[in-house]
């Protein structure tokens, strides 16, 4: 923990837009308690005209301002879907804009260096940030500026289309800038010169698998439950239907994988969803290594409406333009009002940040489901989200992911059944 450092940990989430790229714009930004989830502070603005990324960084110095405001000697971790504003303030890459340079330094300066981590999100799980943005731009249009009390209009409803295809294609264009642009290129381009930041508080990213020493990671050590009777039928078992237990084939793998988890001999605590299945599965493994079970809801597996119970084919013969709008984006729902991956990666993001908050530094297991564990896995990774549907996650397998100070993550493990065999 950082010298001053309260204890308190806050998740910004900031974004920012503009009609036109330049054009009239606004930025949004929202500050929760990592450990709860709790939102806390929202603050929005219709700034005038600029572009999408000035918007992007006005937002992130709102919200961090907005979260000094609550505690200046909290820790924070930035959550964006600007690929850019992640990169160039984690100092990967240079900074060469000017406006964006003073903004990156307004930033900077709002909480001690160490304070502040940031993180790609996909746009998706951005929402909350994404509506401010597009309501401050509204109320712009209005002549007016945003206030909370104007804050309630769904998203869909009031985005400007063009709005969004700009800065769809302005995203896009970040995430494929080349490492090596020109000086005249635009401002949304990476540029990877040697020389140093204007600011030296912009540390330069260090030479690939090295770095600072941040001390001990917190290791979420991923454990899908065991087996159910529907298992094998691979039908769709979520948190909306019946809530089946461990079959007996289901408890034997309970039992090896706690047989390998204690010969690790390096979890701390356990941590289990709500469902039945990985309960049992849980209470298996902590009496093998003599660790109390907490339950965490944000773990439970997805609802899958009308689909629970049901196989693939069997959905696709009832509901087919419904499972085929639900491959297709992750915001689409299941047939009878499931959830849609956009949702739950929401909030397994949430129960994420509240059990990083509670158990730093430690090695924790997590007993859940196939859609939590491939969710963690894929924002490790900073994949987008149709990976869900290209990583296999066998029962009682063995999944890991590392997450570091500085608010990187690494993927150290993926569908480990070696102890199944």
């Amino acid at each position: 923990m950082a010298p001053g450092h309260s204890g308190r940990t806050f998740v910004v989430e900031a974004d920012g837009g503009s009609r036109g790229n330049p054009g009239p714009a606004g930025y949004g930004a929202v500050v929760r308690d990592a450990a709860t989830g709790e939102t806390l502070r929202e603050a929005a603005e219709f700034i005038g005209r600029a572009t999408n990324n000035v918007a992007e960084y006005r937002g992130l110095v709102a919200g961090l301002r907005a979260a000094r405001e609550l505690d200046p000697s909290a820790a924070v971790r930035v959550r964006m879907d600007s690929k850019l504003v992640v990169e160039q303030m984690s100092g990967r890459w240079k900074i060469k804009h000017a406006d964006m340079r003073a903004l990156a330094g307004e930033a900077r300066d709002v909480y001690p260096p160490g304070a502040v981590s940031y993180e790609w999100i996909p746009r998706a799980e951005n929402k909350h940030a994404d509506r401010l943005a597009n309501e401050a731009m509204d109320a712009g249009k209005r002549g007016q500026q945003w206030s909370p009390s104007g804050s309630t209009a769904d998203l869909d409803t009031r985005a400007d289309l063009d709005t969004r295809a700009d800065r769809t294609a302005t995203r896009a264009a970040e995430a494929t800038a080349p490492a090596t642009a020109a000086d005249t290129a635009p401002a949304t381009a990476v540029d990877a010169e040697a020389a140093p930041e204007a600011r030296p508080s912009a540390p330069a990213a260090p030479p690939p698998g090295w770095g600072p020493d941040l001390g001990p990671p917190t290791t979420f050590v991923l454990l899908r439950h065991g087996e159910t009777e529907l298992t094998p039928q691979k039908r769709f078992s979520g948190s909306g239907g019946s809530d089946p237990g461990l079959s007996g084939t289901g408890r034997r793998q309970a039992e090896a994988a706690a047989a390998a988890l204690a010969a690790r001999g390096t979890v701390q605590a356990v941590v289990t969803s709500p469902l039945r299945r990985c309960r049992e599965t849980a209470d298996v493994v902590a009496a093998r290594l003599g660790r109390d079970v907490r339950v965490e809801d944000g773990l439970r597996e997805t609802d899958f409406g009308d689909w629970e119970g049901l196989t693939f084919s069997e959905v696709r013969t009832r509901h087919p333009h419904d499972l085929e709008k639900w491959l297709a984006s992750p915001d689409a729902e299941p047939t009878g009002g499931g959830e849609s991956f956009a949702t739950v990666a929401r909030r397994v993001a949430v129960a994420r940040d509240k059990l990083l908050a509670r158990y730093p530094g430690k090695t924790v297991l997590l007993v859940t489901h196939v859609t939590p564990v491939k969710t963690l896995a894929r924002l490790a990774l900073g994949a987008p989200p149709e990976s869900l549907f290209r990583m296999e996650l066998a029962a009682a397998s063995l999944t890991a992911v590392a997450y570091y100070a500085d608010g990187n993550a690494s993927l150290r493990l993926l569908n480990d059944t070696s102890h199944l065999r």
